[in-house]
C-alpha cells in the first residue's frame, strides 16, 4: 500500500513534524558551516574517509538479492544401452 493510501493515522506518524524538519536543517546547516572553515588538507582527509566508507559499505534493504545462476559443471550423461 502505497502511502497516499494509507490511514490519516499512519501518514501522521509516518511524516516527519516541523521541529524535526527544522533540527535536521540546522544540522545540515552547522555542518556546512564547519566544512567551510577547514582547511583544504583536512577537507581532503574526510572526502577520502567519506569515499572510504561509502566504498566498503554495503546497504540492505533487505530485498532478495537474484544473482546470475550458477553454471553447471556436471558433464553431461550418456544414455545407457
Amino acid at each position: 500500500m502505497s502511502a497516499f493510501e494509507a490511514d490519516e493515522w499512519a501518514r501522521t506518524q509516518a511524516m516527519p513534524n516541523g521541529e524535526e524538519i527544522s533540527r535536521v536543517r540546522r544540522l545540515i546547516d552547522r555542518v556546512t558551516t564547519d566544512l567551510d572553515q577547514l582547511t583544504a588538507e583536512d577537507r581532503a582527509q574526510i572526502e577520502e574517509a567519506v569515499a572510504l566508507v561509502r566504498r566498503s559499505r554495503s546497504v540492505d534493504l533487505g530485498m532478495p538479492r537474484v544473482g546470475q545462476p550458477l553454471p553447471d559443471v556436471r558433464p553431461p550423461r550418456t544414455p545407457q544401452p
